[in-house]
């Protein structure tokens, strides 16, 4: 099992959430969080905003199903054709061991 962390702009989640339902994707955990990515933040005349909104959607997916969970994130995250910045960025990392806590069953 692989988890898939992707913090996108809090504008997009809904059009991703809807996606990833769509595509049977239906656990997910919905995070708000602050940060900058390589763009260090948004300048706006004297102001320097470095802490900027975002959103953090966590999903668990079997190994086979990764690249059709991450481009189906990628294209509803995407705010133009080519993709801009401050986007997002998604992690995938490996789910050793999960548990169901109201059965207290080991998922596989």
């Amino acid at each position: 099992m692989l988890m898939i962390r992707a913090i996108i702009r809090p504008e997009r989640s809904g059009k991703v959430l809807k996606l990833l339902f769509e595509a049977g994707y239906v656990a997910v955990t919905k995070i708000p969080v602050v940060g900058r990515g390589k763009q260090r933040g948004i300048k706006i005349g004297d102001v320097t905003y470095d802490e900027l909104p975002k959103e953090m959607l966590i999903i668990v997916v079997k190994d086979e199903d990764k690249d059709y969970a991450v481009t189906t994130i990628i294209e509803a995250a995407r705010t133009e054709p080519d993709g801009a910045y401050g986007d997002g960025k998604i992690f995938i990392s490996t789910v050793e061991e999960a548990y169901t806590i109201s059965r207290g069953t080991k998922e596989l």
